[in-house]
């Protein structure tokens, strides 16, 4: 193990025990968001300190056993027990790195996520559907809840935008590589001629702020619009203004839903959103400004880069960040996008591990 990966280790553990102490004070217990903070630290460097101990325990057996090794009698035990250790080291080293990576703060967030038809009109409306009943799938297989804060649908069926509140365990960090362009190729359902075209969507994945990071809105920089909600007739026909259009004057971003039959549920939904667009707006200038020294590995997570491609004549999908191709279009398309999301999340942990070899 290098001294600086030691040295990082040593402190965390003092770190640690200034932790347990501060949780043990009544004062912080007092303060329930200080010690929720305080505690989640705790939980973090106790996970990362305990492998740690483990690690010195095995570099203990691995002194002692190589003082039995001029012992005839306890050579070839001494021997097999340095050949274990080292392995278990090896393991140890691994787990450790992987647990002092950078982690986001808001991956355990719930999130935002928004699918916008891009070039390829009604086709690409319509891959936008098919786009959201992937990711819904997904999130049924993890067990998570959804929620549509709004849509706008095309006439044939697909979505102009729609826009999914996502709820549950790692929400944000399992879906947050999805944000970029994604490229459909197949033969319309409209098209006579049998040709493949080429359409796009935009997704754009934003963690929920909590209410205590929310961004504070100027009432006067604020325009509300109401009108009648769009629908397909008969019962489902929305005969008040109960539809809300929020817009931010100074930035031009707008949120709007029409969800619901109440104005005041209406409004608090499309609140959230622009509150959520805010914040990705600030993160993402943030990021770009992070990103003019390097490249990410996996895109900066803008709209504008195309991250993928959706290959339906030859049942391809391929990932152009980290170049993987799988052929099960099919399976992916329903929902099954834990191979795709693992691979992402390996090529950024790599990439962050280069990264903290290299400043080391």
């Amino acid at each position: 193990m290098k001294d600086s990966l030691r040295l990082q280790l040593q402190r965390l553990a003092f770190r640690l025990s200034e932790l347990d102490a501060n949780l043990a004070d009544p004062q912080v217990m007092a303060d329930m968001k200080r010690f929720r903070t305080l505690a989640r630290e705790q939980a973090e460097a106790a996970e990362v300190v305990g492998l740690f101990k483990r690690y010195e325990a095995r570099e203990h057996d691995v002194a002692s056993a190589r003082e039995l090794l001029d012992d005839a009698d306890m050579a070839d035990m001494a021997r097999e027990e340095i050949t274990q250790a080292q392995a278990d080291l090896d393991a140890l080293h691994a787990q450790l790195q992987t647990a002092l990576l950078p982690r986001d703060p808001d991956d355990e967030r719930n999130a935002f996520l928004e699918i916008r038809a891009g070039t390829g009109g009604e086709e690409s409306a319509l891959f936008a559907a098919d786009l959201a009943r992937m990711y819904l799938r997904f999130a049924e297989s993890q067990g998570w809840r959804t929620e549509v804060m709004s849509e706008n649908a095309s006439d044939l069926g697909g979505y102009k935008e729609l826009v999914l509140r996502v709820e549950g365990e790692s929400v944000y960090g399992r879906l947050k590589f999805e944000s970029g362009g994604h490229r459909v190729q197949r033969v319309p359902a409209t098209e006579s001629q049998g040709r493949i075209h080429t359409s796009a969507c935009t997704v754009a994945v934003m963690p929920e702020p909590d209410e205590a990071e929310e961004i504070t809105l100027n009432p006067a920089e604020l325009r509300i619009d109401t009108f009648r909600a769009s629908g397909a007739g008969g019962q489902h026909i929305n005969k008040t203004d109960s539809a809300i259009r929020i817009t931010h004057l100074p930035t031009g971003l707008v949120a709007e839903c029409q969800d619901d039959r109440s104005q005041h549920r209406n409004k608090a939904k499309a609140m959230a959103v622009l509150q959520a667009r805010l914040r990705d707006k600030e993160r993402n200038e943030r990021q770009a400004k992070e990103a003019a020294t390097r490249k990410a590995l996996v895109g900066s997570g803008d709209r504008s880069d195309r991250i993928r491609t959706y290959n339906f004549p030859q049942g391809r999908l391929t990932d152009h960040r980290i170049n993987l191709t799988l052929y099960k279009l099919d399976a992916i398309m329903n929902g099954d996008l834990a191979e795709v999301f693992a691979a992402l999340q390996a090529a950024r942990a790599q990439q962050q591990l280069a990264e903290l070899e290299g400043s080391a």
